[in-house]
């Protein structure tokens, strides 16, 4: 097989490089600034946000997949247009796309997420992602769209922003619950999902609802370290707008796929 990772860089893509690689495939990967560091990926560097450019590379490149993780935080047009533009070429070539989203496009509620479950976004960020799915969506019904939590794993950001509050350069919220899943079993299903026919949402994130102060008792305990200067407060006393309670349900996945995305006490415990 001959993918192509956007977003080779980041993350999430470079782990989903590696295994590629590891599994004999033929793998090219974007970037935009940061140089793809994955040995055995083809580097092409790419403006998601330049519908031409991202035209020619697919046209050039002509992979039989694309795993699509653009996305930039407070930038619309990376995270939402650059998906369309993606979206749109996959579709010219024939590849089979799977697009990562994000549990950020809901406002949060005590009941779990199922997969379908329209978008309710509270800020930029997930309406965003929102926007990136609806184009996905109707560009290419027979594409897959992976929701997905707090990514977590050696170099995750998530855990690092644990260690500053742990530090006291950062607070976590003890209100704020996510499913943290790891990047190794995250980039294993995405890769499962590849060759596959399963077209639409999907979510894949962990077992385990934890809040985020809750996540930063695990590293603590994980690292080997003292808790007690761990920083937290609420959603509501840092007088934010931001969702609380996403928990995504992925009961479906888990009898889908045979990669098995393992719950953070298992891992951080």
């Amino acid at each position: 097989m001959h993918l192509l990772v956007v977003g080779a860089s980041g993350f999430l893509g470079a782990e989903v490089c590696r295994q590629a690689v590891a599994a004999g495939h033929r793998v090219a990967g974007t970037y935009h600034s940061t140089a793809v560091a994955v040995p055995g990926v083809a580097p092409h560097r790419l403006d998601v946000t330049d519908r031409a450019a991202v035209r020619e590379l697919l046209i050039r490149v002509r992979p039989d997949a694309v795993v699509a993780t653009p996305y930039r935080y407070d930038d619309w047009a990376v995270t939402a247009d650059g998906a369309a533009h993606i979206a749109v070429a996959a579709a010219e070539v024939g590849a089979r796309l799977v697009h990562l989203s994000s549990d950020a496009l809901h406002a949060g509620r005590p009941k779990p997420y199922a997969d379908e479950d329209v978008p309710t976004p509270l800020h930029p960020y997930g309406a965003a992602k929102a926007a990136a799915e609806t184009a996905v969506r109707a560009v290419d019904l027979g594409a897959v769209l992976v929701r997905t939590s707090l990514i977590v794993g050696e170099g995750s950001k998530q855990i690092q922003l644990c260690r500053d509050a742990l530090a006291g350069r950062a607070t976590l919220f003890t209100d704020e619950l996510r499913c943290p899943v790891h990047v190794a079993d995250l980039a294993a299903a995405v890769l499962e999902l590849v060759p596959g026919d399963y077209a639409g949402l999907l979510n894949l994130a962990g077992p385990d609802a934890v809040s985020r102060a809750e996540l930063g008792l695990l590293v603590a305990r994980h690292d080997g370290v003292d808790a007690g200067g761990l920083r937290t407060t609420t959603i509501a006393a840092a007088g934010l707008h931001r969702p609380g309670e996403v928990v995504l349900d992925s009961t479906r996945a888990a009898g889908l796929l045979r990669t098995r995305l393992r719950g953070i006490t298992e891992l951080y415990g």
